[in-house]
């Protein structure tokens, strides 16, 4: 539950220095930092090799074959950092824009931060220490923003965002060497990496295929139309992605090391994960039903009239939002019990599937993009969550019964707000956006809570939750 309440805690955190940096920078800025992370984005898949996940999932580790992960976790990092400082002249000239060429070479220097420190933070989430890892993460992303907004006051322009970029994983990476204390020791040969680079490996190309697949869109628009299309379109797509990034962490982080402790126990691995699988749905359904329901008003409130454009892309990429709620977990599954070759299959069906759908839609501009992918994604919904279950104990049956009742709740909310919304039509749109929500949520709950008699779920995922004593503050791989 600390876990929850702490991504909670970032998701306002996020949510607040959106709304303020929107009003101190322009469209144009934003899309100047979105060209370079394009790139960065592509090579962060690639910052440690999958090599935490290793760690995560490994039932038995030594302390060598740790420090030995750490040094190869490092040399990735450095090795990123200079091919990106190499290839800051390409994404200039690709793009049309001198500008970009510093703002490249710096952000590149945050794969070296993260090389730095990718095995403590794995270690943290092994030992299932959610509390410290939720300080951390905290205290780094409000130094990040403060940063951020003082250097955006301070008319730095889009020079801001890359200091929010570079200087939350500087700290992140300080706070996870001092709350593990752990000194890695010497590389050493023979202490049993082999089958975990092997497992990293199909963990990272995974990654890369499906960054490719989401992140096209974004190049492309950025290359045939504009930075200021591309920054319209940028902030739609995070804007309608931070409620579920949060969540999917929160969920990733508890998810994996506890799925992969009862990995072969086929009875507890299913009710283990229906439940946090049923949890998760509750809570992502209302919030895609609210960003269809109140584009308008979260645009309004949260960006400023300046970005009123997004309105129409915030819309069209709402059904995006429950297909990822769908099929992420799926993947945690996966990853837990194994099978990463099968989800780097799935990745290379869902990729040229979506980059289709986003070259049919560029010629109408970012709508058109937007469309295109919302369609595609539901297209593939079906097809995709079957063959992530198969052959392991959940059925597609299950998956549907766990989605009903959070779905029909969710339904049930959905019309409230609409018979209420016209009764608040000239209410402003902060109030009317905090009511409407409230109401929607409200009635979700509630339904799910007595009309589906879910009580004794909701007490059943707060007790598997919790970490069991001692777990949460303390231990060693």
């Amino acid at each position: 539950m600390t876990s929850l309440v702490g991504q909670a805690a970032n998701f306002l955190l996020r949510l607040g220095s959106m709304a303020i940096m929107a009003r101190l920078l322009t469209p144009e800025e934003f899309g100047l930092v979105g060209m370079v992370m394009a790139l960065t984005g592509f090579l962060n898949l690639l910052r440690d090799g999958g090599l935490p996940q290793a760690t995560v999932r490994e039932q038995t580790l030594r302390q060598e074959t740790i420090s030995t992960l750490f040094w190869l976790n490092l040399a990735i990092g450095l090795a990123l950092a200079v091919a990106t400082a190499m290839a800051a002249p390409i994404v200039a000239w690709f793009y049309g824009d001198p500008r970009l060429t510093w703002v490249t070479v710096i952000m590149g220097t945050t794969f070296l931060t993260y090389g730095a420190s990718a095995q403590h933070r794995a270690l943290l989430q092994r030992n299932m220490q959610f509390r410290n890892l939720v300080s951390i993460d905290t205290v780094s992303l409000v130094i990040g923003i403060a940063i951020a907004i003082g250097m955006a006051m301070s008319g730095l322009g889009y020079w801001a965002l890359v200091g929010m970029a570079v200087a939350q994983p500087f700290a992140s990476a300080i706070g996870l060497w001092i709350v593990t204390g752990w000194v890695p020791g010497r590389p050493q040969t023979r202490t049993g990496v082999r089958s975990l680079l092997r497992f990293g490996g199909l963990l990272t190309l995974n990654s890369v295929v499906v960054y490719v697949a989401y992140n096209v869109d974004k190049i492309l628009l950025g290359r045939y139309w504009s930075a200021d299309a591309l920054g319209l379109y940028g902030r739609a797509y995070q804007l309608i992605n931070i409620p579920t990034e949060n969540l999917q962490g929160s969920v990733g982080s508890v998810m994996v090391p506890a799925l992969a402790r009862v990995q072969d126990d086929p009875v507890r691995l299913r009710s283990y994960f229906l439940k946090g699988y049923w949890l998760f749905l509750s809570i992502v359904m209302p919030i895609t039903i609210a960003c269809a329901l109140f584009a308008k008003d979260i645009v309004a409130v949260l960006l400023g009239p300046k970005w009123g454009d997004t309105v129409l892309l915030f819309q069209l990429l709402a059904p995006t939002i429950l297909v990822f709620a769908v099929l992420n977990p799926l993947f945690y599954l996966m990853v837990a019990t194994g099978r990463a070759a099968r989800s780097l299959k799935m990745a290379f069906v869902i990729a040229p599937t979506v980059i289709l759908a986003y070259s049919l839609g560029l010629p109408y501009g970012a709508a058109g993009v937007a469309f295109g992918f919302s369609v595609a994604m539901v297209i593939l919904l079906v097809p995709m969550a079957l063959w992530a279950v198969q052959g392991t104990p959940i059925t597609g049956a299950d998956l549907l019964r766990t989605a009903l009742a959070p779905l029909a709740s969710t339904l049930v909310g959905g019309a409230a707000v609409v018979a209420l919304a016209t009764v608040l039509a000239d209410v402003p749109a902060l109030l009317r956006l905090s009511l409407l929500t409230c109401v929607l949520f409200g009635i979700d709950f509630l339904v799910l809570l007595f009309g589906f008699g879910q009580k004794d779920a909701y007490m059943d995922i707060v007790h598997a939750l919790r970490p069991p004593r001692g777990d949460d503050d303390g231990g060693r791989a």
